[in-house]
């Protein structure tokens, strides 16, 4: 079983664990970027397209 100490880990605990924390957030924010990206830069394509399609029209 883990005891205290490890939480604690030497009087150094917060430290470590928010850097670990600070780590996990930057990693996912890394990884959900481009998906993010992607989605805007796909729907302002998709509006272009319908503009353009409705001044093709006139």
């Amino acid at each position: 079983m883990i005891d205290n100490s490890f939480w604690h880990m030497g009087g150094y605990g917060l430290y470590v664990w928010s850097s670990y924390g600070l780590s996990l957030i930057a990693i996912v924010a890394l990884l959900l970027a481009p998906k993010l990206r992607r989605q805007v830069f796909l729907k302002t394509l998709q509006q272009k397209l319908k503009r353009q399609q409705r001044l093709a029209k006139k």
